[in-house]
């Protein structure tokens, strides 16, 4: 009996590995892993992916950072005003 339950043990055991592994998709990980051209091809395209949403978040930031700080010039704020002006005119100069 002792085996027997062992048996049966072993065999839920493995049972339930194999339904996790076909749950996570393991066999597609393993697939991957195994073709060094599709890891290649996946890295490159998610790194230019990845560069050009870099691209178009920093413009996106400094368009708005730019548009708040000419704002806060036009409200003429004694201070704060000068220095921000300063700093467009700095920005400015440079395009």
């Amino acid at each position: 009996m002792g085996l027997f339950k062992r048996m049966n043990y072993l065999n839920k055991a493995i049972d339930k590995l194999n339904n996790t592994i076909e749950e996570r998709n393991i066999y597609d990980v393993f697939e991957l892993l195994d073709n060094k051209r599709k890891i290649f091809v996946r890295n490159l395209i998610a790194g230019m992916s990845k560069g050009v949403g870099i691209g178009i978040g920093f413009y996106l930031i400094t368009a708005l950072v730019i548009f708040v700080l000419q704002y806060i010039v036009r409200l003429n704020i004694p201070i704060i005003g000068d220095y921000i002006s300063d700093i467009i005119d700095i920005v400015e100069s440079r395009r």
